[in-house]
This record gives C-alpha cells, sequence and structure tokens, in this order.
C-alpha cells in the first residue's frame, strides 16, 4: 500500500490545500498570459478605473462630468430628470460645465486660500492637488466634458452576449487569436447586431462601409456587416492583420478605432510600441478622445465580461439560436421564399438580418448563393428539401436589373417614382434613403424595373435543367438564347458572357460553341489553428498566424459561396460605377522613408502610391 506524503493529523487540510492549488493553476496561467498580451500599465490604471464606472455606476439616465486628459479627475455626476428631454438634458450638461469652468478660471486667477474658498472650490482644489499650477487650472477650463453613463446598456449587453459569445469565442480560438477579443463587442455596439453609429459603421464589430468591404458583401442588397456570424470572422481577419502590422494586441485594438497605418505612424513618431506613452503623449489631428481611449474601454469592459457578476449581480444571458442554413441555388423573391418554405416573412427577416430592406421591399431579390438561414424548430421539413422542391413562381435566373436617374432641380422622389411606375417605398428601400424628403439635384437614383419591363417579368425560363457536356461546352441551337442556356445548365448570362468573351448577349448564333461550365474554384484554405488547451477559455496564448497574404483575411468568408455572392457583389457595384474591388486595403501609410522606401501593406494595389 501506498504510504500518504502528508502527516496524518493534517492530511485533511493538506489535501484540500493541494486541490486548490491545482484548481487554481490554469486561472493563474490564464491571467499571467492575459497581463501579457493585454498590459494594464498602472500609468493607465486611472482610465481604466473610469470606464469601470462608466459601464457600472451610472446608466443612461446620468453621466459624469469630467476632465477629458485627466479621467480622475471626476467633478460631478449629473441626474437627469425623468422623462427628460434631449434639449433639456443638453441644458442641464452645459449648465453644469459652465458652472466648473467658470470655478476653474476664478481657482486659476485668484488665491487657493482654503479658508476663503466655497465647498465647490476645496473640492474641485482637492482633485487636482494643492501644488496645482495656474496654467494647468486654465488648461483644464478648457478640457471639460460629459460622458454619459452606459451601466444599463452594458448590462443589457452582457444578457444579449450569451446568443452569440460561444461562436465568437471559437472563431477566435480556431483562427489562433486570443479569446478575449470576443468582449470587443461590448464596447462597440453592447452587443446590438442592428446597431448604427452616427458615421455610419454598423452591426455587432461596427465595420463601416470601406472597411466591410474588405472582407464581406456591403452593398444595397446584402450587407453581412448585420450578420453577427459572417461579420465575426471579418473581425478576427481584421484583428488579425491589424496585429500582424502593429506587432502588440494593444496597438492592434486601438487600430480598430485608428486604423493600422495611423498606429503605425504613431508608434514610428513616437519611438516606441509602449501603449501608455502613445495614449498620454501621441497627438495627431484624428487621434482624439475616442481613439485615445480605445484600448482602456476595452481593459474595462474585458474585467466586467470575465467578473459580471460581481459587477451586476445574477444575469440569465439569451441563448443562441438553432438555425438550419443552406447556400439559396437560384435567385428568389423574399415573400415567395418565405411561404414556399413554411414560415412568415418576418421570421425568414429576423433570421437573415444581411438582408437589405429592397429584398423585404420587394424591389431586389434573395441573391443566389446566399446562405440562408431559418430556424429549425419553425420547419416542418429539411430546409434543403423546401428550398428544393419551391415553385417555378418563385425562382428566378437572375437578379432584378438596375438602371439609374440623376435628379433635377426640383424634382421630387413622389414625381420620380410615377415616372418610371414603382412605388415610393420600393425606391427608397433600393436607396437606403432613410428620409423620402432629403434628395438633392445630382444625386443619382438606382431604380428597381418597373412592372411589366423585361427585366421584372425575367422568371426562371421554364426549360428542363441539364448537367454541362463533360468538355463543358455546348452548341447553340435554334431558339436558344443566352437567357435559356444558362437556365439550362444552372449558371447565369454573366458567367456565359465572361467565360465566352461575348460582349452582346443578343449576338449569338446557331452553331456557335460556348463554355457552359467555368473552371472549378479552389477550396478556400482553412483558418490558422489555435494552439490551446482542451477548454477553449483554458489558455490565453497567442500564436502568431502565418503571414502569407492569402491569410491576411481578404479572401472569401467560409459561409459564402466564391462564384455567386461575390461575383454578384461585384457585378453590382461595377453598374453602380464603383470598382468592383473597391477598398481591399487599409488606407496606406504613404510617407516616404529616410532610405526612399514606402511601407506597403497586404493588397495595396501601386494607384494610390502613384
Amino acid at each position: 500500500m501506498m504510504r500518504s506524503l502528508f502527516p496524518a493529523p493534517c492530511r485533511p487540510v493538506c489535501l484540500l490545500l493541494l486541490a486548490l492549488l491545482v484548481a487554481s493553476a490554469p486561472v493563474q496561467a490564464l491571467e499571467a498570459a492575459s497581463s501579457q498580451l493585454f498590459p494594464r500599465p498602472a500609468e493607465l490604471e486611472r482610465d481604466v478605473q473610469f470606464w469601470l464606472r462608466v459601464y457600472t455606476e451610472v446608466g443612461t439616465d446620468g453621466g459624469f462630468v469630467h476632465d477629458s486628459r485627466n479621467l480622475g479627475v471626476v467633478y460631478e455626476v449629473v441626474r437627469f430628470p425623468k422623462g427628460a428631454s434631449s434639449r433639456t438634458r443638453d441644458r442641464l450638461v452645459e449648465k453644469t460645465k459652465k458652472r466648473y469652468r467658470d470655478n476653474l478660471r476664478r481657482l486659476a486667477k485668484g488665491s487657493r486660500n482654503r479658508s476663503e474658498l466655497g465647498s465647490t472650490s476645496r473640492r474641485v482644489l482637492g482633485l487636482w492637488g494643492e501644488d496645482v499650477s495656474s496654467k494647468t487650472l486654465r488648461d483644464a477650463a478648457n478640457h471639460l466634458r460629459f460622458q454619459l453613463g452606459q451601466a444599463d446598456k452594458f448590462r443589457a449587453g452582457l444578457i444579449r452576449s450569451g446568443a452569440w459569445r460561444d461562436y465568437i469565442r471559437k472563431t477566435f480560438v480556431d483562427m489562433g487569436l486570443p479569446v478575449e477579443l470576443s468582449a470587443l463587442p461590448h464596447v462597440e455596439s453592447s452587443f446590438t447586431p442592428h446597431a448604427y453609429s452616427r458615421v455610419g459603421a454598423a452591426g455587432l464589430w461596427q465595420f463601416t462601409r470601406s472597411t466591410g468591404r474588405r472582407y464581406m458583401r456591403v452593398d444595397h442588397v446584402v450587407d453581412e456587416r448585420l450578420e453577427p456570424l459572417v461579420a465575426t470572422v471579418a473581425a478576427a481577419r481584421l484583428l488579425e492583420h491589424n496585429y500582424r502590422a502593429t506587432g502588440t494586441w494593444p496597438l492592434a485594438l486601438t487600430a480598430y478605432n485608428h486604423g493600422a497605418a495611423g498606429m503605425r505612424r504613431a508608434s514610428r513618431k513616437m519611438g516606441t510600441t509602449d501603449i501608455d506613452v502613445i495614449a498620454r503623449k501621441y497627438r495627431s489631428r484624428t487621434f482624439g478622445f475616442a481613439s485615445r481611449n480605445f484600448y482602456v474601454e476595452f481593459l474595462a469592459a474585458l474585467e466586467i465580461d470575465q467578473n459580471p457578476e460581481k459587477f451586476f449581480g445574477p444575469l440569465v444571458y439569451d441563448t443562441p439560436q438553432d438555425f438550419e442554413e443552406l447556400a439559396l441555388p437560384y435567385y428568389a423573391s423574399a415573400s415567395g421564399l418565405a411561404e414556399a418554405i413554411g414560415i412568415d416573412t418576418a421570421t425568414l427577416k429576423a433570421a437573415n438580418p444581411a438582408l437589405r430592406r429592397s429584398v423585404w421591399d420587394g424591389a431586389k431579390r434573395i441573391p443566389k448563393g446566399f446562405l440562408l438561414r431559418a430556424p429549425r424548430d419553425r420547419l416542418a421539413r429539411p430546409l434543403a428539401s423546401l428550398i428544393e422542391e419551391a415553385p417555378d413562381a418563385v425562382r428566378f435566373a437572375k437578379q432584378t436589373r438596375d438602371s439609374f436617374h440623376t435628379i433635377r432641380r426640383g424634382e421630387t422622389l413622389s414625381a420620380i417614382a410615377r415616372r418610371y411606375g414603382v412605388s415610393m417605398s420600393e425606391l427608397s428601400a433600393i436607396n437606403g434613403l432613410r428620409s423620402r424628403h432629403r434628395i438633392r439635384a445630382g444625386q443619382k437614383l438606382r431604380l428597381p424595373e418597373a412592372p411589366g419591363s423585361p427585366g421584372r417579368s425575367s422568371r426562371a425560363i421554364a426549360v428542363t435543367p441539364q448537367t454541362p457536356p463533360e468538355d463543358g461546352v455546348y452548341t447553340v441551337r435554334r431558339g436558344d438564347s443566352l437567357a435559356r442556356i444558362a437556365a439550362r445548365f444552372g449558371t447565369t448570362e454573366q458567367d456565359l458572357l465572361d467565360w465566352n468573351n461575348v460582349r452582346n448577349r443578343h449576338r449569338i448564333h446557331v452553331g456557335q460553341r460556348l463554355r457552359v461550365a467555368g473552371a472549378p474554384v479552389p477550396a478556400l484554405a482553412p483558418p490558422p489553428t489555435a494552439r490551446l488547451a482542451e477548454h477553449p477559455d483554458a489558455t490565453s496564448e497567442f500564436t502568431p498566424p502565418p503571414s502569407s497574404p492569402a491569410e491576411f483575411g481578404l479572401e472569401t468568408p467560409p459561409s459564402v459561396e466564391p462564384e455567386s455572392v461575390a461575383d454578384a457583389a461585384a457585378a453590382e457595384r461595377t453598374a453602380a460605377g464603383e470598382p468592383a474591388d473597391a477598398l481591399l486595403a487599409d488606407p496606406g501609410d504613404y510617407s516616404v522613408s529616410s532610405d526612399g522606401t514606402i511601407d506597403v501593406q497586404a493588397a495595396e494595389t501601386p494607384g494610390p502610391y502613384a
């Protein structure tokens, strides 16, 4: 029999201590690894504590009047009257700021003898310290700022995060990125998938249109920024790119707000990659309060995300919804497809947030190749069979074509709609107009096709689908049209035009040989895998991914069929007068080094440099 390593009298206590030590080891390892990847410098601690207060202490019914440079100086917590209008709130904030501005200027000019000061002046002086200079106080009068509280929004975001956090963590783990990054949506959107910012950023991860187009389809038909699952993969790729460009996670995270080129420029100018030095001392016209505080906001959000009950007590999280999904093999009207698969349009819309209003209003069709999702518990049979058995009236061979109208002086949206025989709602939807009254002369409007026009009546052509010939070549027969041939072999007219170098879709002739099947599409490379312990959250070890250009996140996301959705997006951008490969690279740092060289980033082209 093996003898115990511990004496009998202390055996129970010793065993308990050993168990606690073993249990705590992974946590300690996690904290150690996290502190290395996401350091929390003492110089930034006051800033982290400020954002912890913003996220947990005061809701959107109040906020903080504070110094914008020294976040340790909070003059007052403002509480708004219940039901106060935005104008009333603004007036209350401005009145409070004016009171402290006047107070600071008086302190900068006059005596600071505490016996001669009022209670407010003594408190303000105490915030800055007895030895504060008059210049500091004068400057502080110009640095007053109001920060709205976020406690109620953050708590609601924690609850919402339950619907996606497992997927987000798994995505980052599979791509070899630190799982701590999964807390970033708390800062960006409070885990609100339909959120829009004042500058047009959208979705859970708040991509702008230009950055979003580097990784997703973003146009008037599909906006994948609003699809949390697709946008998560895009965010991981962007963060991966930022890390390669900047070399540290604090800079990579700040680059999410300020741009990788901007952070490289800041690091080069300051001669360091230390985030505390850059946040405190770097000055740039575009490096404002939001960029300067982005990393400390993340650190505060991460602390709350890892200890939610400490700040908000027990929470009941939203649960992920179970979807069936399938790449749509044809173009389809939204309402018709919803009816065909046996669910209401509102349910289908909620399951597919990437589809724009133009689709739901009937101005455009759900694109071929779009990864359609439907709640599993609402389907009578598997989604694949329902899609396959949809009636011909639902299926279309191609997307509704776009045409354009340039607005003239004095024209109204209603007059334009009447002229082209379409509804105002369709016209608004297809152009993403938030107000029917805000159009301007010279603006170009995309038009849906009027009822009865050739494009509008282009339902799936009644031909029997056929397998392409073995050599992929078809000989044109009498009565054939390009549209009929495309429908017969399950492709599109545009593909036939491209594959056969045909410029006019109406000029084909009997006996002409056409390629009807393209070259096979190469499989996408799997994402880099993480070196992780058995449980995804058990470690934060980060292994820098390979540096091949193909893995900079520039390939089509795995959830999108390359030949359909991506090609359709490019074709529609070209039709709208936009470059098909628009904005694939981060805005570059075009400065020329002393040795005459320029740093080129992933996927940048010579044009901008020229």
